[in-house]
Order: structure tokens, then C-alpha cells, then sequence
């Protein structure tokens, strides 16, 4: 169930893009389609250091894991 709407969100994500790059142009679609990822990210990022911290792990902000864990 999980995969069938990770699969129908991207799929969204598609549509939406190129909706948005119909009627506003290519540029208006990229900057929807980083903000979509973006927000993605994120909450993936927040689901992985609550995950980290119920394991009792260290969790670490956004400069510690730019500065020296590299992904």
C-alpha cells in the first residue's frame, strides 16, 4: 500500500509539473517541482532523526550533517 501511493504521489508530482509548465512556463515548473521535492525531503529527513532518536542515537542538525556526514 505504502509503495502504490508513494507511486501515485510522484505520479501526481508529474501531472502537476507539467500543468504548471503549460499554462506558466518552464521556469514556473521548476521552481514548483523544488519546492515539491524539497518539502519531500524534509519530512523524510524528519521521519529519519525521529526514527534515530527513539533508537536513542545521536540526532544531528542540518549543518553537523552537511559539515561531516556526507549523504
Amino acid at each position: 500500500m505504502k509503495t502504490f501511493l508513494n507511486r501515485l504521489m510522484f505520479l501526481t508530482a508529474i501531472t502537476m509539473g507539467g500543468v504548471v509548465g503549460l499554462f506558466k512556463g518552464n521556469e514556473a515548473k521548476q521552481k514548483w517541482a523544488f519546492r515539491v521535492r524539497s518539502r519531500f525531503n524534509e519530512k523524510q529527513q524528519m521521519a529519519e532523526q525521529k526514527k534515530m532518536k527513539k533508537e536513542g542515537g545521536v540526532v544531528l542538525d542540518d549543518i553537523e550533517l552537511a559539515a561531516f556526514h556526507r549523504v
